[in-house]
């Protein structure tokens, strides 16, 4: 059974609800309808009920098992508006403003998910990646004890003698560009979390560098290793270790040369990169030269799940993610 039927699987014994704000764009409407046909989640579309029916019957898809909220006309919309206003008050929102910006279908989406009235959702079809994470970070925040978003992409690779069977959490591949220490180590417990939740068994989690284990002198390794001390500190229990280069963290017999000691060298299945230079580069290296399949990005640290879709993603990159985000809820 590959990676994406897994997914689905463990997505409908879950039937978790999945917000998608963007209920009239097209690739949304009809990646709502496959993703309800397949069990995967009850979905929530949230736009104009006249329009998404309109589109709907222009499409002859049935909307039959999915719910749509009109945002502009719904009984939610005061009480969204008074809890975005206290949240927000002491950065200088008026109950105004927080009445206007609640019609936003990304913040209407974002305070349900805060009221615990769906359990994730997915945009970033018609919306920017800033868009989306500006919305769920002045809502539901990031989760207790993390203070970093970021984004990861399960790579699924040709070699299955590396990694769980080929496949591999990359991270942060998307979000910070040059993370400190204390960020690093936040990247590197939401991978953890990431690959447990979505792949199953235990991560091993090497913190990636230009060194392995003292080889280098730099204040770039100094980072990755501070890093490593604070994720050690926060998570005792998990298998985490660093510096490594990639060839130590993934290959057995390099890593009995260059880390003999290390409980993770040549065992990695989770890559934390040291910024998102290399994280970008390394993810479409292995995409492109070796014909991994890269699924994400998959936005981590966020009290709820939230992701964002590529504005140029297919109907089927829709169902996937709607799977995915059903996975990351609790």
């Amino acid at each position: 059974m590959d990676f994406l039927t897994q997914v689905k699987e463990k997505a409908k014994a879950k039937q978790k609800t999945i917000i998608l704000p963007e209920g009239t764009e097209i690739r949304t409407l009809k990646g709502a309808v496959q993703a309800t046909e397949q069990q995967l989640a009850k979905i929530i579309l949230l736009g104009n009920i006249g329009a998404v029916q309109n589109l709907a019957n222009q499409e002859n898809l049935s909307l039959d098992g999915i719910t749509i909220i009109d945002v502009a006309s719904s009984d939610k919309l005061e009480q969204y508006a008074e809890q975005f206003y206290e949240l927000r008050k002491h950065k200088g929102m008026t109950l105004e403003k927080a009445q206007e910006t609640m019609r936003n279908p990304l913040y209407f989406g974002n305070m349900m998910l805060m009221n615990n009235e769906a359990d994730g959702m997915l945009a970033g079809a018609e919306n920017t990646t800033g868009d989306v994470l500006r919305s769920a970070l002045q809502t539901i925040k990031t989760k207790p004890g993390i203070n970093t978003v970021s984004g990861a992409f399960v790579m699924i690779t040709p070699d299955t003698t590396l990694g769980d069977n080929g496949i591999f959490i990359f991270g942060d591949c998307a979000v910070n560009p040059n993370p400190d220490s204390q960020q690093l180590a936040d990247i590197a417990l939401s991978c953890a979390q990431t690959k447990e939740s979505l792949l199953g068994g235990e991560a091993r989690v090497a913190m990636l560098s230009f060194s392995t284990k003292g080889s280098a002198r730099h204040e770039n390794v100094d980072k990755v290793i501070e890093a490593l001390n604070i994720a050690k500190t926060a998570a005792p229990e998990l298998h985490i270790d660093g510096e490594l280069q990639l060839d130590a963290a993934i290959v057995p017999s390099v890593a009995q040369t260059k880390a003999p000691d290390s409980n993770v060298a040549g065992t990695a299945n989770v890559l934390v990169f040291p910024d998102l230079q290399a994280g970008n580069i390394g993810y479409k290296l292995v995409q492109r030269f070796a014909k991994a399949a890269a699924i994400g990005p998959i936005l981590q640290g966020m009290a709820k799940p939230v992701n964002d879709l590529s504005r140029g993603c297919s109907v089927q990159d829709v169902v996937d993610m709607i799977a995915v985000t059903a996975l990351q809820c609790e």
